[in-house]
């Protein structure tokens, strides 16, 4: 076995080390640029964010007609959505491919490293189903270890053994924090009661703990809505990601 050094790239990604800065950063811009070019999109027009504030999608929105459906087939959809996909999941939980290719998750090297989550809830936002829209981000060292966007989800909760402090989980709903924090049971709320008893058994634990911030500081809003570009941005630089100028 030869020991060929730090890794610089692997599945797509580079990896940017600076020790004396203290950080590291992961990119996927020349995946992104090909994925670009393969499916014509390399001179298309500049966009601020993947969705704009106000933007709905909708089964209306959908080919009407022989002609419509004829065109449709010339674009390699699937395909197209699962390269995205790929960067997605990796390295960009923006998903702001075309104007930010250059952009790389970032992390900062920390005395000390505190894992924090975001959580956030787009109430019946799908205009067809009337379902809703949860989104959430882990940060430590100043960069997303893990996030998702997904309709409707509901999951088991299950919390790493040997942690010696609580998972501080960060929510910009007052009445949420309060309900999770209150380890009474309310006549109104046992219908809540029997499904989410869990959080509640985790934060009296202590292995959960839940705060409340501004919606201003709600990073996990990206997932759930679309958003002003200024707002966007901000969000993805507290997500970690940013261009390497900013470093």
């Amino acid at each position: 076995m030869k020991d060929l050094g730090d890794a610089s790239f692997v599945l797509g990604i580079q990896i940017h080390r600076d020790l004396h800065l203290g950080t590291l950063g992961l990119s996927q811009k020349g995946y992104i640029e090909k994925v670009l070019i393969r499916f014509g999109m390399q001179d298309c027009k500049l966009a601020d964010t993947p969705v704009a504030k106000g933007d709905k999608f909708s089964l209306t929105q959908c080919l009407k007609n022989d002609f419509e459906n004829k065109e449709m087939k010339k674009i390699p959809y699937a395909s197209a959505v699962g390269s995205l996909m790929y960067a997605q999941v990796c390295t960009r939980p923006d998903i702001a491919y075309i104007r930010t290719e250059d952009y790389m998750l970032t992390y900062r090297r920390s005395d000390q490293l505190e894992i924090i989550g975001y959580t956030d809830f787009d109430f019946v936002g799908c205009q067809d189903s009337l379902k809703s829209t949860s989104g959430y981000i882990f940060v430590i060292a100043g960069g997303t270890i893990s996030w998702k966007s997904l309709r409707n989800f509901f999951t088991s909760l299950r919390i790493v053994n040997g942690i010696d402090r609580p998972l501080k989980l960060l929510c910009d709903n007052k009445s949420a924090v309060l309900y999770a924090n209150n380890n009474k049971s309310l006549t109104k709320s046992k219908h809540i009661d029997v499904k989410f008893r869990a959080v509640k058994e985790r934060v009296e634990s202590k292995q959960l703990s839940f705060e409340h911030i501004s919606t201003n500081s709600m990073i996990a809003d990206p997932l759930t809505k679309g958003l002003p570009p200024k707002v966007f941005h901000e969000h993805i630089a507290r997500m970690g990601v940013m261009p390497p100028k900013d470093l």
